[in-house]
């Protein structure tokens, strides 16, 4: 026993009717970083609360901090699963390229050699989303920016959705990674334009399934809703259960986690699960001798948490208004593992 242990941490054992078959795992993330902006005032952009002289005094020592505690969260992100680093890792609230070039370079992730695609977004507060991608496993093919248009609001700007295309296992595989509108002036006031975002994102994948009726997609993100919201069930029209998703379908693994009283952030004592995965059919699908959906989870360590007073047990954020925390972000990261039989 002690042998198959040692064996490789990139395999895991499962036994089926005492027959022993490995499989490959691969992990791909999420985080939303809660403003990942440096140090610099950038003209055009209202970042002016994340400087020096601003009320929340935002420095080099204070940034630098940051890109250690992000970068080692999402070096552990599956380490105990899979044994490796992610395949790929979904970004919100990043400013600009620039911080994420910091993340990738920063020790923790340096030995992964991650590729970046970022683009910047209309955003009015200048973030951005982004996907950092293993440069040794993943082969980007196509990349696109979508902007979300809001008919009855011209002037409406938010984050752009982000697709990736991109050769994996010697398989094509896609990447919608997303921040949609939040719930500033009311979860119901709000409502539409995240089923807006909901709209869109599904015309994506509904364009890759168009080609690929296959097609293997995994959809990530901020969606500043719960796996219960309309923009989910209604407009993305993700499915709850495996059994039910055919070709053409998008499944949500998320539902099932939020059912069972899990989250990604805590808001007046009720936890949320806004950061999300959905999979598409082709990844749920798919032959056991391919890549297909495995699990999905939420990375929920103590060190991530509020250890003691009024907010215990919560995500430790870097800020509570101008006051500093010195935390990681006031989001958890979720993830999925993929896998495939190695023989």
């Amino acid at each position: 026993m002690k042998n198959i242990l040692l064996f490789s941490a990139f395999f895991v054992l499962l036994t089926f009717t005492g027959v022993a078959q490995k499989f490959k795992l691969a992990t791909i993330a999420f985080y939303n970083t809660e403003n990942l902006y440096d140090t610099i005032d950038q003209p055009n952009v209202d970042d002016t609360e994340f400087t020096p002289g601003a009320p929340s005094k935002w420095n080099t020592a204070r940034y630098q901090l940051k890109i250690q505690h992000l970068s080692e969260v999402m070096s552990k992100i599956g380490i105990e699963q899979v044994g490796e680093l992610p395949l790929a890792i979904g970004l919100a609230e990043v400013e600009n390229r620039g911080v994420v070039e910091d993340l990738i370079k920063s020790p923790a992730l340096k030995s992964a050699n991650y590729g970046i695609v970022h683009f910047d977004s209309p955003d009015k507060r200048g973030i951005d989303v982004a996907l950092i991608y293993r440069q040794d496993l993943f082969k980007v093919t196509a990349t696109h920016k979508a902007p979300l248009k809001v008919d009855s609001l011209p002037n409406f700007l938010t984050r752009d959705q982000l697709v990736v295309s991109g050769i994996f296992d010697n398989k094509p595989l896609h990447f919608i990674v997303n921040h949609w509108p939040s719930r500033m002036g009311g979860e119901e006031r709000s409502a539409p334009l995240r089923n807006a975002a909901a709209r869109l994102c599904r015309s994506l994948a509904d364009s890759l399934m168009k080609i690929d009726p296959k097609a293997k997609i995994i959809i990530m993100g901020d969606l500043n809703d719960d796996p219960t919201n309309e923009s989910i069930s209604k407009y993305l029209k993700a499915k709850a259960n495996e059994q039910d998703t055919h070709r053409g379908d998008l499944f949500d693994p998320m539902i099932k986690l939020f059912a069972d009283g899990n989250g990604t952030l805590e808001y007046k004592g009720k936890w949320n699960l806004f950061d999300q995965f959905i999979v598409s059919s082709g990844l749920v699908k798919a032959s056991k001798k391919e890549y297909h959906y495995s699990a999905a989870k939420i990375y929920k360590e103590p060190y991530l948490l509020e250890q003691e007073g009024k907010y215990k047990g919560t995500p430790w954020r870097t800020y509570a208004g101008t006051k500093y925390l010195g935390g990681y972000s006031d989001h958890l990261p979720s993830y999925i593992l993929i896998e495939k039989k190695s023989r």
